[in-house]
């Protein structure tokens, strides 16, 4: 097998660039080892992608992040990092039991007031957000069930402004994403939000391959126009 083919040579790779861009972080060590203890999924983004979202965020100028899926709150400590003094980072969890573990770490990471953890069914918590008329968002992340991407699409739309930034992941599932076959629900899902994407031109975007520690899957990065 070449080494563009082991997943054991993406991992190495990974590790490289951790050490050297990112170094040991206490925090955020933390948090996934708190996430362990607690027999939460091994989902969370990797260090790099992580580091990633933390670049974007900072690029994009970002005061109001929205984050769909937190688990333990991995993601949300690098974004909230991200964020300018009065920022603010709401995420969004359906699981008592993550959101619990993602609030400790917020608070172990010193971030607790910045961060609004909010508890609820996405769609609902989502829909609550855009009644209460909340200001725009300037980035938001999607990393929650792919069967009900669409809709997180949908909803961020009505989140943000033009010049906004939407990046969603998971979204090459393996390369499934380009199988018009599939039953998997999760793969009709990110399917259907590349058609959604095709043809809305208030939306620019692309979706970017990755491999790593999380294997074979990629992201959607979307700029708002309109």
């Amino acid at each position: 097998m070449s080494t563009q083919q082991n997943p054991e040579q993406w991992a190495a790779v990974d590790d490289y660039v951790a050490d050297r861009l990112i170094g040991e972080d206490e925090a955020l060590d933390a948090a996934l080892e708190a996430a362990d203890r607690a027999g939460l999924p091994p989902i969370a983004v990797s260090a790099s992608q992580g580091k990633l979202l933390h670049l974007l965020a900072r690029m994009q100028g970002a005061r109001r992040i929205l984050e769909i899926g937190t688990l333990a709150g991995y993601s949300a400590i690098w974004l909230a990092r991200a964020l300018p003094d009065g920022g603010r980072l709401t995420t969004l969890e359906i699981d008592p039991a993550h959101a619990a573990v993602a609030t400790a770490n917020l608070e172990r990471a010193g971030l607790a007031d910045r961060v609004e953890v909010r508890l609820g069914a996405a769609r609902d918590t989502l829909r609550q957000l855009v009644e209460e008329d909340v200001e725009p968002y300037d980035l938001v992340f999607v990393d929650a069930d792919k069967p009900n991407i669409p809709h997180y699409l949908e909803a961020s739309m009505a989140l943000t402004r033009p010049g906004s930034v939407i990046v969603v992941d998971n979204v090459v599932r393996g390369g499934r994403l380009a199988d018009e076959h599939s039953t998997d629900e999760a793969v009709r899902g990110v399917r259907q939000l590349h058609e959604l994407l095709a043809g809305d031109k208030r939306l620019d975007a692309t979706t970017v391959q990755t491999v790593g520690h999380k294997g074979y899957d990629g992201f959607t990065l979307i700029r708002v126009e309109g």
